[in-house]
């Protein structure tokens, strides 16, 4: 059996992003799952050694043997912006080209890669875009998964961006990862209402009447007939309550309608632990669920519990989707 191809990419090169690839790459229980794997890292080599030599040399002597791939820039932390856009585009031309089948991202600064030309609002909107049809953005962990019908949108812009179409797609994604990735054969989805109350029947705002309730009534009878009749779609929500439905099992995952009303929740009660996973694509994503801290950059305090997660998840999504089995037991 061919090992599984495993791509990572540094990240901003002056954020935390090179020392929790290394510093996960290293540990022990990440070491052993990436056993037999082909490890394929985006990045200057000049980040890489100074990544390693900020952890200490026993550390960096545990990384498995890794197959850097350095894109054209020489000055990676003079030109950061340009140096992170130039090893994205090299690892997502390497996915089109059918070499991946898990990508793991470092977190990226979005100004500094705006600047350098860099077209979208992250990730998610580039594969989106280089890959076609629609794609959702999950947060997984072991308390909580929530799915969002719109991402990194000023406020102001996501009424008109949650969409019918794009919360149906978003449903029919979230769904069909919990039954192939999560074993939720059957899965029980709670949707969060875009306005106080959920609209108050409409007195606190129509989203969910004339958007939200449309959207779930053409998704139900797909999945129903895809993952058997006893899916279940609830809501819109009040996402003051759902939360707390979902942290007591009683929903197998959330969509929410907008990026802090997902990230909020899951953040508090699942830090560490939070992973982000497109859903989608031909292949696996995941992303660490932080950002670049530069305040702590290169100080030797970053945590790379959220990226080992991320590693983790995406061989084992990897590994099952390649054999047809479920990844992972119902939690």
């Amino acid at each position: 059996t061919a090992p599984i191809r495993l791509h990572l990419t540094l990240g901003d090169p002056t954020g935390v992003g090179p020392e929790v690839v290394v510093r996960a790459l290293s540990s022990c229980d990440v070491t052993r799952q990436v056993s037999g794997a082909h490890l394929v890292v985006h990045g200057h080599q000049e980040v890489l050694r100074r990544a390693c030599h900020l952890v200490g040399p026993k550390t960096a002597a545990a990384l498995p043997e890794l197959d850097l791939r350095e894109p054209p820039s020489s000055t990676p932390f003079e030109q950061s912006g340009r140096a992170q856009l130039m090893a994205l585009e090299q690892a997502v031309e390497s996915a089109m080209a059918g070499e991946v089948d898990a990508l793991v991202t470092a977190p990226i600064q979005k100004q500094s890669m705006r600047e350098a030309g860099f077209g979208f609002s992250g990730h998610t909107d580039l594969l989106a875009h280089r890959f076609g049809g629609p794609v959702a953005m999950m947060f997984a962990s072991p308390a909580l998964k929530v799915s969002l019908a719109t991402i990194h949108l000023p406020l102001a812009d996501v009424p008109r961006a949650l969409t019918s179409q794009r919360l149906e797609d978003v449903l029919l994604l979230t769904a069909r990862a919990l039954g192939r990735d999560f074993g939720r054969a059957s899965p029980r989805i709670a949707v969060a209402g875009l306005n106080p109350h959920a609209g108050e029947g409409g007195v606190l705002g129509r989203e969910e009447g004339e958007v939200m309730r449309p959207a779930m009534y053409r998704a139900l009878p797909v999945l129903r007939q895809e993952l058997g009749a006893a899916v279940e779609l609830l809501g819109p929500m009040p996402a003051d309550t759902v939360f707390r439905l979902a942290a007591r099992g009683g929903c197998d995952a959330v969509v929410a309608a907008y990026h802090d009303q997902a990230l909020i929740p899951i953040k508090l009660m699942d830090f560490e632990r939070a992973v982000n996973l497109t859903l989608g694509l031909p292949f696996v994503r995941t992303s660490p669920a932080h950002g670049t801290a530069h305040d702590i950059a290169w100080t030797g305090q970053a945590d790379p519990c959220s990226t080992e997660e991320a590693i983790r998840l995406a061989l084992s999504l990897a590994r099952s989707r390649r054999s047809g089995r479920c990844a992972l037991p119902p939690t």
